[in-house]
Order: C-alpha cells, then structure tokens, then sequence
C-alpha cells in the first residue's frame, strides 16, 4: 500500500497512526528524538503487522535533522505516499513566564519542521501525481490560548492553503484538530487534567481512525468525535471574547 512517514512515532497519537497505518499494509519511516523506543516499536511493526519499518532517529527542533527527515522524503528509489506530521508537545507555562528558547524550540518543531518536510513531500508527490500529507492540528487552533493555539492554527491555516494549492494535483492534504486526548502529553508538560470529565476526552484509535478515513476521502479538515466537532462549530460562530474568556479558566498548554 506504500510508504507512510510518521513523525513523533514513538507514543501517543503518532504510536497509534504507524499502528492503524501497519494494519493497512503500509510500510513506514518512523521519525523521533529517542532511538531505543523507536527501534523497539520498528522491531514490533515488523514482527506483529509483517510491515518494513525504517526508523530516522531526529529532533525536529534541530534544523540538521530536519533536512535529513526532508531528504527521505525526496528520495524517489524509495517514494514515501504519506507524510503524518504529528511531532509535538504542551509547553506547560504562560508565554511570558516561560524561556524564549522553550518558545522558539516550539516553534521549530510545531511550525518550521511541518512546513520544511510537507515542502520536500510535496515536491516529489506532486511530481508522481499522487499522495498526501496528515498535520496534527488541534481544537486549541480556535481557543486564541497562548503560543500552543498559535502553532496548531498556523498548522490548519497551512492545512487548507495546501488543498487548495494542489487541487486537481492528485495530492491531498487534512489537518485533524482533536481535542484532549488519553495519552502522555498533558503529562509531559506537567499540566494535571484530572479534574476533566472523562466525556472530554478521546482515544488515541477515534482520532487516529477519522484522520484517516477523512485523508482516504479526500476531507480538508476534520475534528474527531461529537463532542468536539459541536465545540469547533461554537467556537466559529461564538464572539471571540467569550472563547477567550473561556480559555482563561484552562490550564495552559
């Protein structure tokens, strides 16, 4: 079925894509910062799903490794069909209380990196007349909730110039915008979730199964589960100071 390239693979959302991507009969290019995870999940792709799975060991914040993450995607003795750029993380702390390098190494990963490797992708699948490209958005690209929100709005906004770039190309490309979902990244960033009710959340295999379906269809962009797809239609019709009054009760991501 191809290859797909999946960025951030080693838990989480990207776990779960190279998973349902696996079972699909694609074989992979796995794409994160720690190496002993990353082959461990190579080595499980290849011996549960029977799929090849080649792992690039790159921090995305590192413009070094991003270019080596770009050159796969160029390499056409070997073309990959599916960019999923999913890498990224909570920062945990308000814009000004946090270090400008923090910020700035956010952007790289969550902005510069989706924007150099969906150049490169783009390129070559557009030259082949066919393929596709994933951003992991978020509903935060409507909150107007710090630099986190910024990003994953320049993700959609980028997400649909795209698609309107290449329509009629054969190339295709969906952000998907989740909201919270069960897995470590609230963690990570040391932000405590507990007190949201469990009807908030989703599951990695809702999220990951409707960004597929939708890229399959050909869907711009897509929001998983109800909960959520009735919150984005809110927050796009709601005076932006309500949703900004809102979001001040969040903990920051």
């Amino acid at each position: 079925m191809g290859i797909a390239l999946v960025t951030g693979a080693t838990s989480g959302i990207g776990e779960e894509f190279c998973w349902q991507l696996a079972a699909a009969h694609h074989d992979l290019v796995l794409v994160a910062r720690r190496e002993e995870k990353l082959r461990k999940l190579a080595e499980d792709l290849r011996q549960i799903a029977g799929v090849t799975a080649e792992v690039i060991v790159a921090d995305l914040g590192v413009a070094g490794d991003v270019e080596r993450v770009a050159a796969r995607l160029s390499d056409e003795q070997s073309p990959v069909g599916l960019l999923v750029n999913n890498a990224g993380f909570a920062l945990g702390c308000s814009f000004i209380d946090n270090a400008i390098e923090a910020e700035e190494n956010a952007l790289d990963v969550m902005v510069r990196a989706p924007m150099v490797l969906s150049y490169a992708a783009l390129k070559a699948m557009r030259a082949r007349g066919r393929g596709a490209i994933i951003n992991v958005s978020s509903v935060a690209s409507e909150t107007g909730a710090g630099t986190y929100s910024a990003h994953k709005a320049w993700i959609r906004a980028f997400s649909e110039g795209l698609s309107e770039e290449l329509r009629g190309s054969g190339v295709t490309v969906t952000a998907v915008c989740p909201g919270p979902v069960h897995t470590n990244f609230f963690e990570a960033a040391g932000v405590d979730m507990s007190a949201a009710p469990q009807w908030l959340w989703a599951t990695p295999e809702q999220v990951v199964s409707e960004a597929l379906d939708a890229m399959r269809r050909g869907q711009v962009l897509v929001t998983p589960t109800p909960v959520y797809k009735v919150a984005m239609a809110a927050m796009r019709v709601a005076p932006r100071w309500v949703t900004r009054r809102v979001m001040r009760s969040i903990p920051h991501m």
